[in-house]
Order: C-alpha cells, then structure tokens, then sequence
C-alpha cells in the first residue's frame, strides 16, 4: 500500500529530538526553529515528559470516558489555574479542528443560530464546519461549503460591527494571531470591539488559540494582551508536545447536557499524562517568560536585517516577510545552514520554536540567517 500523497516532503529523515534541536538518520544535527508546525512546546525529549508518558502507558494508557479519570480533572485544574481562566470549563479532545468543530457546534446550541463570522486568511483546521470557516477555497470540498460563514476583512472594526448588527451571527471565530495567514497580529482596540459587538448582540466569541496560545506569544493566550475574555478558547498543538490533544475552554455560561459533546480518544489516560508534565515544564522552567524575552531579542535583531519587508509577531510566534519569494531562502536555510523553519504563502517565512528556545540559540539562528542573506 502507498501513502496518499498529499504531502510535499523534504528530503529529510529525522530520527532524534533534543530541546531545539532534531537529527536525521545520518546523524545530521538541525536548529529546530518551527517546532513541527508550533507543537514542541517544552523541547524535544524533555526527560520529565519522557518519563511522565513512559510511566503513565506502563500503567495504563487508555479506558473509555464512561469511567472517572482523574487525571482529566487534574489537567482541568492545573491549566486553569496557569492560564487565569479557572472558573472555565474544559471538553478535551485530541486536535485543533476537533476543538473548534466542538467550540462551534456549542455556539450553535447556545443560541440556535447557523451563521458564522470569520477573517480572511484564516485557518482553523481542515473537517467539515472548521474547514468551512477557513479562507482557503483550495481546502473547501463541496460537501463543506454550506454558506455558514462570512469571511470579513482583518482588523476592519466597522465591517464587523455592521455583521455582527444584523443580529444572527451565531459566532465569531478569530485566531489570537494568524499563523497560517502569515503572523497577522490583531490591531490595538479591535479584539475589544468584537468582545462588545458580541456582547451587543448575543453573539458567541471563539478564540482560536491552538498555535498562538499555550505560552507562545509570551502570555499564556494571546488575547491577554488585548485584556479580553472570550466565550470559549480552543487549543492543540502545544498542550501535548507532540502527543495528540486538544481542548476547549468553556465560559460558566454554557451549561453542559449529557451527550451533548463526546469524543472516543479525548482525554485518555496517556493524553492527560503528557499535558501535565507539560504544565510541569512550563512552569518549573518559566517557559512563557522565556518565550517573551527571547522572542523579544529575535524581533529586534531581525528588524535590523536588510532584504527583509516586515517583521511581524509575539513572543516565539514570527513572521519574516520579504519583498520576493522565500522558497530559495528556506531551501537554503534547511540545507545549507540546517535550520527548520515554516512558511506562509510565498513571501512569508514563519519561526514557531519550541519555548525553551535560549539567547545562544536564538543568536544561532540570526548569525545561519545572516549567511543566507548576505
């Protein structure tokens, strides 16, 4: 049987991870500044992750949410508690799409409604509502194109305020910062205005948090630089490094129903053991701090390289944009200089590193990325 290829892969076999760093099966080290897509949050091979997952799998690594698992509660307590939003509730569930497919469907039963605001170039995952609501027509199969959702203009105030006026838009989905759209930060004042425009008109606000949250930005979520509070925050990526998981933060305004919401995988035993002994690293090791401070020096030695155009972001989640195509850059990066790092579109390379990420290293990447542009 072949693999369906739906992939364009570089020609690259990596076998072995280590805080920022990842090797191939030749023995070829790499600077890993894109964390496989945001995912690596605590470092490769973290030896308390490595020995949480081992010894909770040893135990038990999987029984059906029809019987208790505490450690699903002591995930619930820990991340409120980290994150400020103890009084929330969480639905845990195993990938991004499925926590806003989930964050949606309850913004539905909330208020009966079926029409759903999005941004352009937003990217919210790839099934069924949250396909639907992502800007990307190449990704939208006919089935899933079912006119739910109005794509509207970034950082336009008025534009939302006017949708949001007709009085039945159900929810609406916005990403803390877009990643896939090219590290697209909010304007001061406008996730304010959609907090009040939701609020005027019983609307449900979705922060899509899954690349831009869990520490990234150098705040737990990156809308706490906005001070606002949504109704629910959808996270992935991060919340596992690298074990499948995914989770909602529900406002106390939503009252749950027996099977209202269900899920086979989410929050099984070995899940919930990787995201604790995340929450364990990322507090020991400071590791949103670091994501500011580091994240902070990066931007400011980046602005100072000729070639690029614009230099956009948060924390440890940037975007290098260029006045021409990257593709060469990038190629050039990976093969030349053994750095990973992502892209966005054709003029924007994006840096996701894990948060553990150290001045040396980041010092590291500009001095390879220097090599590359002179």
């Amino acid at each position: 049987m072949k693999l369906f290829d739906v992939y364009p892969l570089f020609d690259v076999n990596i076998v072995k991870g280590k805080g920022c760093h990842v090797w191939d099966d030749k023995g070829q080290e790499y600077l890993d500044l894109y964390g496989g897509h945001a995912v690596i949050s605590i470092g490769h091979a973290h030896p308390h992750y490595v020995e949480a997952i081992s010894k909770q799998v040893a135990s038990l690594g999987f029984y059906s949410n029809s019987v208790i698992n505490k450690l699903q509660q002591e995930v619930a307590d820990r991340l409120g508690a980290m994150c400020g939003y103890d009084d929330y509730q969480l639905f845990l569930i195993n990938s991004g799409a499925e926590a806003n497919e989930n964050a949606l469907k309850l913004a539905s039963f909330y208020n009966g409604r079926t029409r759903i605001v999005s941004f352009a170039k937003a990217f919210h995952g790839r099934t069924s509502l949250a396909v639907e609501v992502t800007n990307n027509p190449k990704i939208i199969a006919p089935v899933n194109d079912n006119g739910h959702v109005t794509y509207l203009p970034w950082n336009d105030v008025d534009a939302m305020k006017a949708e949001l006026a007709k009085g039945d838009v159900c929810a609406v989905i916005i990403e803390g910062i877009q990643g896939v759209g090219g590290i697209q930060v909010p304007a001061p004042g406008f996730m304010q205005a959609i907090r009040q425009a939701c609020d005027e008109n019983g609307t449900v606000l979705i922060l899509d948090e899954i690349q831009s949250g869990y520490g990234r930005s150098g705040k737990f979520f990156s809308h706490q630089y906005d001070g606002i509070r949504p109704d629910m925050i959808t996270v992935a990526k991060g919340i596992g490094n690298g074990f499948p998981m995914a989770g909602v933060l529900i406002s106390p305004k939503f009252t749950p129903v027996y099977g209202q919401l269900g899920t086979t995988f989410g929050g099984n035993h070995l899940a919930c053991a990787a995201a604790i002994a995340v929450l364990d690293v990322m507090k020991a090791e400071n590791l949103v701090e670091n994501a500011a401070r580091v994240g902070a020096h990066l931007m400011e030695e980046l602005k100072k390289f000729e070639g690029i155009k614009e230099v956009r972001g948060r924390g440890l989640m940037i975007g290098l944009e260029f006045e021409n195509p990257i593709k060469e850059i990038r190629q050039k990066l990976l093969f030349e200089q053994k750095v990973f790092t992502g892209v966005s579109g054709t003029n924007v390379i994006r840096l996701l590193p894990p948060l553990c990420l150290s001045m040396a290293e980041a010092d590291e990447f500009l001095n390879r990325l220097h090599n590359v542009l002179k």
